[in-house]
Order: structure tokens, then C-alpha cells, then sequence
């Protein structure tokens, strides 16, 4: 029976993806860095350090991955400052839902934990949540399982006794390779036929999660 929900953060809980891509445009422009797009779905679900290597191997090693990604959080951040960060679909529902069906709730995410918990809070749903793990607090993030594992260990579960909800392909091989049923809730990537293998569902919305979870 599951005991516990492990959610992604960034593209399940809040809408954050669309404005990384925009922030990452803006300092590739700067740069002059092609095919941004390309590189930036690669990146999805890595934390800070894969990134960067990720961004030197792509550009080359002399390329500047540490000014980039300063460049691209700066933009970020004076987005989320003047804008504020969207929820995505149905988060409030499906939380409330999960919560009352007794379900316990833990943020597994591969950003860093003062981003991820300063984000969840201004979105007013840090409340939510038993647990919260996150890139910097692990040796591997996504997709290796390590957040994932951690996660469930800061519950006190097997996996086994969990399920994961995750937005990005990285995602969905970081809980699977932890022993984690995974539902994914596509955002920026839709699933192909390895990741559709993976993943124990893919739903539309979070909307669709507590009636998934009753009748699994």
C-alpha cells in the first residue's frame, strides 16, 4: 500500500520550467551559445554541478559555465522577484486531497534546498510537506537515485511503500532506479517509449493523481 507521495518541485508543483528556459535564453544570447533549447532539456532535473559539466562538454571546456549559469539564475531570480512563480495545475486539490486520504507528503527535488524551500513558501504550500530533500544535500542528483533514497529514508520508508511524481525524463529514471513507482505529469518533455516503460502512469495533471492512487 502506499504510504507516501515524493514530489519533483520544479514543473509538477510550480511552474518554473518555462521561466528557467527564458532565463537560460536570455544569457545563451548574451553568449552567443546555440541550440540553447536542446541543451537546456538536457539539463532538466540535473542539479548545479552536472549542469556545468553538462555545459562544458556542449560548449567546450574553455566556455564560461560558471558565468552562464550565474548569468541565467540572475535573470531567474529578478523574474521570480517581480513576477512570482505560478503553480501548476491543480496543486492545490490534488495536495489537499492526498492529505486527507492520509497520505504522507515529501518534496524530492534537484534544486537547491535555500531555492526550493524560499519558492515552496512563497507559494504557500511548504505546509504541505513531512520532508524536503534536495540537490545539494546528496553526492549524485537526478538521474542517479540518491534524492530519492533519501527522500524515503527521511520518512522512515522502503521504497517500495512510495510513489514518485515527476515531470522530466531524468526524473523518472532517478525514482524507478531507486525501486520507487514513478507517475509522471509531463511538462517541457513528453515521455517516449523508454520513459512510457518506466513510469507506472502518465497523467495529464496533478488532478488526476488521488483518483490514480485509490484505484492502483
Amino acid at each position: 500500500m502506499t504510504k507516501a507521495v515524493l514530489f519533483d518541485m520544479d514543473g509538477v508543483l510550480l511552474d518554473t520550467e518555462r521561466v528557467a528556459f527564458a532565463s537560460w535564453e536570455q544569457a545563451a544570447d548574451e553568449r552567443g551559445v546555440a541550440d540553447i533549447r536542446s541543451l537546456y532539456r538536457q539539463c532538466i532535473g540535473m542539479n548545479t554541478d552536472d549542469i556545468k559539466a553538462l555545459l562544458r562538454a556542449r560548449c567546450g571546456p574553455g566556455f564560461d559555465a560558471d558565468g552562464f549559469y550565474a548569468r541565467a539564475g540572475e535573470v531567474f531570480r529578478e523574474i521570480e522577484m517581480t513576477r512570482g512563480l505560478d503553480l501548476m495545475p491543480s496543486v492545490r486539490p490534488c495536495l489537499d486531497a492526498l492529505a486527507a486520504a492520509g497520505y504522507r507528503l515529501a518534496v524530492a527535488s534537484s534544486t537547491r534546498t535555500e531555492n526550493v524551500r524560499r519558492q515552496l513558501a512563497a507559494a504557500g504550500i511548504i505546509g504541505y510537506f513531512e520532508t524536503i530533500t534536495c540537490g545539494d544535500m546528496v553526492a549524485h542528483a537526478k538521474p542517479a537515485p540518491d534524492i530519492y533514497l533519501q527522500s524515503c529514508a527521511s520518512l522512515g520508508l522502503a521504497p517500495a511503500d512510495c510513489v514518485a511524481v515527476e515531470d522530466s525524463p531524468n526524473g523518472v529514471r532517478a525514482a524507478v532506479a531507486a525501486g520507487i513507482r514513478c507517475v509522471m505529469i509531463p511538462d517541457q518533455i513528453q515521455p517516449d517509449g523508454e520513459i512510457r516503460a518506466r513510469a507506472a502512469a502518465v497523467l495529464a495533471h496533478l488532478g488526476e493523481l488521488p483518483a490514480y492512487l485509490t484505484a492502483v
